[in-house]
């Protein structure tokens, strides 16, 4: 192992790359540990040339990129066997180690560094370069849980003055897009698809397409559609499925349009899993289905979509807000598109069968009580009951003007008389009166 590489003392070598060794170093004159990233100059002309070229660019694109989330570049140098670059020493693991360590993170974990990464990209891809080769190895997490891109070697800046010979591919093959494997142009969207599949390799601890060789897992790349997340892990929520679906659309319009609306999602995501409370939508409303029919990975990918179509508001408390999300994730229509996209519908058959039939049988007894109801409204109402018997025709009172009062009439000379012996009973009565009292007295 080399000594001093310029001005900088070699402490440990940290590991190979592609294009060169990488090593721990000090910088003695404002004592900062760095991490040196060399190029090998032995090599053929045809070589050298090539990757002194992807070197300069690396640092050309790395020089632009100051983020907390982008690998810090302090200084470039050359010597007569190596080509060097100092940069940013970081204390962590990669992304790589962590997935092959067999002790998955935890989605929320997994949310946080694709999150970062993600904002990280964003950043690089305002300033118009698209880094081509986003895989867990040039992910690096430190302590906190903070996330770093590192290797820019093989971005795109514009006006590059690096060509490459047709058909000549660059990137990792389980990460590349489809429009890298079959030799498209790519633009911003390329790095989407590729952190899509990062993300789902760390949920699950499985690459989405692999194969023995480069040209199975190519071809996979672009014909096939692996099952999604939450069938690996049974700890990944469905709302991850959707979104690792749309980051890995065949079809560039189908996928996510900027890497911010990635984040944006995953970041949403996050929140629900820290509370329950509502939340926003998420942009992942498509998911894309299998492809209609298999394709060279020289022609044109052949996919179709199928639109995620929302449920009517689940039942909810009085105070709660709809949750957009729930309605999307929980459907018998989305159980429908995940068996499709899978390939498992002759696994679902028997609960598909079921639920159709009963949303037949609840669908012919709607329809028979709405056309009843339609029926009565159309129909007269019905005449009033008829009344009872004695009701029926009430006795009629006739009523005539009263008559004058009539006394009798006395006949003539009768009044004399009863005078006369009304006046001798009365004579008659104090006689005996009188008499009582004379008798009352003498004894």
């Amino acid at each position: 192992m080399i000594s001093t590489l310029g001005r900088y003392k070699i402490v440990a070598e940290i590991g190979q790359g592609a294009m060169g060794t990488v090593y721990k170093a000090v910088d003695p004159i404002i004592d900062r540990t760095v991490a040196i990233k060399t190029i090998n100059l032995n090599l053929s002309r045809q070589e050298l040339e090539e990757y002194e070229q992807r070197f300069q660019q690396e640092i050309k694109a790395a020089g632009r990129l100051n983020h907390p989330n982008i690998v810090t570049i302090y200084d470039v140098g050359k010597t007569d066997q190596v080509a060097y670059m100092a940069m940013e020493f970081l204390e962590g693991n990669e992304l790589k180690d962590i997935i092959a360590s067999g002790q998955l993170p935890s989605p929320d974990s997994v949310v946080d560094i694709i999150s970062q990464v993600a904002d990280g990209l964003w950043f690089a891809h305002q300033q118009d370069i698209v880094h081509r080769d986003v895989k867990p190895s040039n992910i690096m997490v430190l302590g906190g849980g903070i996330a770093k891109i590192t290797d820019f070697g093989i971005a795109r800046l514009p006006n590059s003055a690096v060509k490459t010979m047709t058909g000549l591919i660059l990137g990792s093959p389980r990460y590349m897009s489809p429009e890298q494997v079959i030799g498209k142009s790519i633009d911003a969207r390329s790095d989407i698809f590729s952190l899509g599949v990062v993300l789902y390799e760390a949920l699950t601890g499985v690459a989405p397409f692999d194969g023995d060789n480069v040209n199975a897992i190519m071809y996979a790349t672009v014909n096939t559609t692996p099952p999604p997340p939450s069938q690996h892990n049974r700890a990944v929520p469905a709302m991850l499925d959707l979104i690792v679906a749309k980051a890995m659309a065949k079809l560039l319009e189908d996928r996510y349009q900027t890497v911010k609306e990635l984040g944006d999602d995953l970041r949403e995501v996050r929140r629900q899993l820290d509370s329950s409370r509502p939340a926003a939508a998420l942009k992942a409303s498509n998911v894309p289905t299998m492809p209609r029919k298999p394709v060279s990975i020289l022609g044109a990918v052949d996919t179709a979509t199928l639109p995620v179509t929302p449920r009517e508001d689940p039942p909810r408390k009085e105070d709660e807000r709809p949750v957009p999300l729930a309605k999307t994730f929980d459907s018998f229509d989305a159980t429908l598109r995940l068996a499709a996209m899978t390939d498992q519908t002759e696994d679902f058959r028997e609960y598909i069968s079921q639920t159709q039939k009963m949303r037949a049988y609840k669908g012919r007894i709607e329809g028979a009580l709405g056309a009843k109801m339609k029926e009565q409204e159309k129909a007269p109402p019905p005449p009033p009951p008829p009344p009872a018997a004695e009701e029926r025709k009430p006795a009629r009172v006739v009523q005539t003007p009263p008559r004058p009062m009539q006394l009798p009439q006395e006949p003539a000379g009768s009044g004399t008389a009863t005078n006369l012996i009304a006046i001798a009973a009365i004579v008659v009565l104090s006689v005996a009166a009188v008499a009582l009292m004379v008798a009352l007295l003498m004894k």
